[in-house]
């Protein structure tokens, strides 16, 4: 049988692998400059709010600009096709990642990092729901929650190239990295294909009911609204973790991107545990994950030291490597081929608004209190509010039918 009639029939392995490896660039967007965040503070102290146009531009651009654009990239996914947007935006990604690494003016780095936002934005829809249109029931979420252990596994990897790098070439240096993108689209054009809309029989891998149901508004507003917070929950020690330690005393890039790489161990161990208990009610994983999110906050603003700020900041990540496969399961499951992109674009969007709100609310914060730290306690008290509130909601969250359940891919999305 030749590979041209064999692959579109049979996802497998191979493709499953090659399109978790995108969200790798999703995760490049930030954590690789975090060593450098400082340096790339003194370096552009001479411009007049340059706190906010680094913290909210260089750092957390990309991620408005996936707010802004994901509902479109959905769009343009489920009207001309999802890989060849893919591997076009992956292109780009590499391109205009790198451009930095030869720029003097701070305005004209935020504008490149405005093209990333858009090419991870397409990259990271395009991609979720190739994996939604690939794969059904338990195999369908396995791969999708296998994104944040992936992502996660990533970034620490990720982050010491960074502080590598940082420590070598200075604040350029780990913009080389982005590079990485035009690479992986190689990949992506070798093993996948473009999946179509078909009934037959024998397209068992993407068959969907033929007629389009309406597109489930309510039910992904709801999740949208807690994945909002969450996300800010989550990129909080992605984005700050740096400031907050050299504010403990740890000031070398290649020491902040291993105690950084140390504290994101909690992710991928979240995702393994919540693969554990992923048949629990909604309400009662979410009150568990933002208690434990709530709870490593806390720890980290009352740290007398960098080492004991590590180790909350761990707890921390464990609860946040829960709830991010929680809540992308929960959204993109049972949603019909031909409205499936446009889901998927919109919870990327508001995990994205996440990304950019956490910068600028993190610093708004600390510039009040005094400091990171203080920030993270409260932080952690409204992540405990969350967890009340999940409690309260149990009662009604719980008739929900249990994230594992094989929803086919024409199920109702309910």
């Amino acid at each position: 049988m030749s590979t041209q009639n064999r692959l579109p029939h049979e996802p497998g392995m191979a493709q499953g692998l090659i399109l978790l490896l995108p969200c790798t660039l999703s995760v490049m967007g930030i954590v690789v400059l975090i060593p450098v965040l400082p340096q790339l503070m003194a370096s552009f102290s001479h411009v007049p709010g340059y706190q906010y146009l680094i913290q909210g531009g260089v750092l957390t651009m990309p991620a408005l600009c996936i707010a802004l654009f994901s509902p479109l990239a959905g769009w343009l996914a489920d009207r001309y096709g999802r890989r060849r947007i893919l591997i076009g935006a992956m292109v780009a990604y590499g391109v205009v990642g790198i451009a930095p690494a030869f720029l003097q003016d701070l305005y004209a780095i935020v504008a490149t990092r405005v093209g990333v936002g858009l090419c991870e934005a397409v990259i990271m829809t395009a991609s979720t729901t190739l994996i939604s249109d690939y794969f059904h029931g338990h195999a369908r979420e396995k791969w999708l929650a296998s994104q944040t252990a992936v992502a996660s596994l990533s970034s620490l990897a990720l982050i010491m190239i960074g502080g590598v790098l940082g420590s070598a070439y200075g604040w350029r240096g780990p913009f080389f990295v982005y590079a990485f993108g035009s690479v992986l689209a190689i990949g992506v054009w070798l093993l996948t294909w473009e999946p179509k809309f078909n009934n037959s029989a024998t397209q068992t891998h993407n068959v969907d009911d033929p007629e389009t149901p309406a597109f489930p508004w309510a039910r992904i507003a709801g999740i949208c609204a807690i994945t909002l917070f969450a996300s800010v929950m989550f990129y909080t020690i992605q984005t700050q973790s740096s400031l907050a330690l050299a504010s403990l005393g740890v000031q070398d890039p290649a020491r902040l991107s291993v105690f950084t790489a140390i504290a994101s161990l909690g992710v991928p161990l979240g995702t393994f545990v919540y693969r554990a208990v992923l048949r629990w009610s909604i309400g009662l994983l979410l009150c568990i994950e933002f208690g434990i999110i709530g709870i490593g906050f806390v720890l980290m603003g009352k740290a007398p030291t960098a080492e004991m700020f590590v180790a909350a900041a761990a707890l921390n990540q464990i609860g946040c490597g829960m709830i991010l496969p929680t809540l992308l399961v929960w959204a993109t499951r049972g949603l019909h081929f031909q409205i499936r992109g446009r889901g998927t674009g919109a919870w990327q969007a508001t995990f994205a608004v996440g990304q950019f709100v956490c910068g600028l609310v993190v610093t708004w914060l600390a510039l009040r209190l005094g400091g990171p730290l203080p920030a993270f306690v409260v932080l952690g008290v409204s992540s405990a509010i969350a967890a009340l509130l999940a409690i309260a909601g149990h009662r009604v969250i719980r008739t929900s039918p249990p994230l594992a359940t094989h929803t086919s891919s024409a199920g109702a999305a309910h």
